[in-house]
């Protein structure tokens, strides 16, 4: 983290300003609305405890449905240039790595104070939608609320019982009516993933690898699949965060805008398309790369994630840019939608509590809290600490994956291009879900194709594991 410029720990200024803050906030505004009687809930990983975000859903008139996302109020209790403020904008997110969470904020908050907790009453930002019955946003809102966590659920369980191959988890069955919510915020989250579909949002499936322990000791890495209670979330937060991009356009205010734009080698993932029979455009073009990967996955549902991994690569990463009044950004391609911020997450990510500070002001009719130069430079610094975030978290999870490795040289397993450049080659093993370099044999190799290799080298402190093609 040192070498990338991020901060591992709290300097001073922050602990003592940390000693300071003894409670939530509870400084309640005349237009705050008390919304702590409706059944919210959060869904996150099992051992999160930074709460970002809770939902809940109402029935209206003529098949509609209200979702109502609350996002935690993190401004209310981290102003702008204090010092937790200035130590969140040097790191800009918390960093997740296999060995431990280097949190952006204090644990005392992020986990605490500004988090949406199990039966704390916290403040929030309230986004509204009215999603009619094929998934269109009818009419969205937002203002400040109360809101009251009621139950703290997981999405492995949640997702288990959406899908009907696990039991009602107990944190729904204690709340009165949350199952039955719960299944209409599904319907409604399955709609709007519908209907981005069909504009052209990408059906992409990738593996997470994630560590198991036993103790101290790591056993395994383990792929983390998607399921229907991460697609709520997801879908809702997408909604969300494009609800809020719109919402400081309409205020003409500026507004900080997560891009991604489109696929810098197009001509690769149409080459992997031809080599699977499939002809798409000779300009990118996310509908006609869309109705590929359904046909994909499709044919092959057990290489998709493979296929997917690899057209995320070429797609290239996204970035922050500053939307102002008037102008248009670039969009996300791979979501399909031309109005993104990030906003769902105060907690982790600080271009999110820079736009919450934004939605404050917008909300209170004062002028912006930043300067559009200001934006500008955050938005750039943003980028690049994010990107140092990651390769952090990546540097990491190689020491620990090359440290699984080390007692298995000479071993042979199938892998999958997933980076080919003037830099190296890399492969990724299909178990477990691991990646490392091609040192020989990689020539003519392109991201996605398949290959046999052995395993000839590992530097747990380096995090290196290097490979030689063979057969």
């Amino acid at each position: 983290m040192l070498e990338r410029g991020l901060l591992p720990d709290f300097p001073l200024q922050v602990l003592a300003e940390l000693d300071r803050i003894h409670g939530p906030a509870t400084q309640v505004e005349e237009s705050t609305r008390d919304l702590r009687n409706l059944i919210w809930c959060s869904i996150d990983n099992d051992a999160s405890r930074d709460l970002d975000q809770l939902s809940v859903a109402e029935t209206m008139p003529e098949g509609a449905v209200k979702i109502l996302v609350a996002i935690a109020d993190v401004d209310a209790v981290v102003k702008k240039q204090s010092a937790v403020d200035d130590h969140a904008r040097r790191n800009t997110t918390s960093v997740y790595t296999t060995a431990g969470i280097f949190p952006m904020l204090p644990e005392k908050l992020s986990t605490d104070l500004t988090s949406l907790n199990y039966e704390s009453d916290r403040l929030a930002i309230v986004i509204e939608m009215v999603i009619a019955g094929d998934g269109s946003l009818r009419a969205s809102n937002l203002y400040g609320a109360t809101v009251r966590n009621h139950a703290k659920l997981a999405y492995n369980s949640v997702g288990g019982w959406l899908e009907g191959n696990g039991p009602m988890p107990q944190g729904i069955r204690a709340v009165n009516g949350l199952d039955e919510n719960l299944q209409l915020q599904d319907r409604v989250a399955q709609k709007l993933k519908a209907l981005r579909h069909a504009h052209g949002a990408l059906d992409l499936e990738t593996i997470e690898a994630r560590p198991v322990f036993d103790g101290d000791d790591l056993k395994d890495f383990e792929a983390e699949r998607k399921n229907r209670a991460k697609d709520l979330i997801e879908d809702f937060m997408i909604a969300a965060n494009g609800v809020t991009a719109r919402y400081l356009a309409s205020k003409m205010f500026p507004s900080l805008r997560r891009v991604v734009r489109k696929p810098k080698r197009w001509d690769r993932i149409v080459e992997i398309a031809s080599e699977r029979g499939l002809t798409l455009p000779r300009e990118p073009d996310s509908k006609a790369l869309e109705q590929f990967l359904v046909l994909a996955k499709a044919a092959d549902p057990l290489r998709f994630p493979d296929l997917s991994l690899s057209v995320i690569k070429l797609m290239g990463a996204g970035e922050y840019v500053v939307e102002l009044p008037g102008d248009s950004a670039a969009g996300h391609f791979g979501l399909a939608v031309s109005d993104y911020s990030h906003s769902t997450a105060p907690n982790r990510r600080y271009p999110d509590l820079i736009t919450e500070r934004l939605l404050k002001a917008a909300m209170a009719r004062s002028s912006p809290p930043y300067e559009n130069d200001e934006l500008e430079a955050l938005a750039r610094h943003c980028t690049e600490e994010e990107d140092a975030a990651r390769k952090v978290e990546r540097q990491v999870g190689k020491s620990a994956a090359a440290m699984l490795l080390e007692s298995r040289i000479g071993e042979r397993f199938d892998t999958i291009v997933t980076g080919a450049s003037d830099k190296g080659t890399w492969v990724r093993l299909l178990h477990p879900p691991i990646e490392g370099r091609l040192v020989s044999g990689f020539e003519g190799l392109d991201v996605g194709h398949r290959l046999r290799v052995q395993l000839i080298r590992t530097d747990v402190e380096r995090g290196y594991i290097d490979f030689k093609r063979v057969g």
